[in-house]
């Protein structure tokens, strides 16, 4: 997911993460680190299984392939 502009301010969005019970990648196409001091922390960021970000589109592909790896690293409902 891209949480644009609520990266900083979106505590509704991070408690709504932290209660999947999948895991979520966050995504930026930017890198938010290099841009302005104030958009360096991500109050997702904790909630969230991993950040990408910085690689244009790209940044959507990776974020897709992480997830499909965490789905296959996953154990399956029927072995548990």
């Amino acid at each position: 997911m891209n949480p644009a502009g609520l990266t900083q301010h979106g505590v509704p969005l991070h408690d709504a993460i932290k209660a999947m019970p999948f895991p979520v990648i966050e995504v930026h196409m930017s890198n938010i680190a290099a841009r302005e001091a104030w958009r360096v922390h991500s109050i997702i960021s904790p909630a969230v299984k991993g950040t990408i970000r910085g690689t244009g589109v790209h940044s959507y592909l990776m974020g897709l392939r992480a997830l499909a790896a965490l789905a296959q690293e996953a154990p399956s409902a029927a072995s548990r």
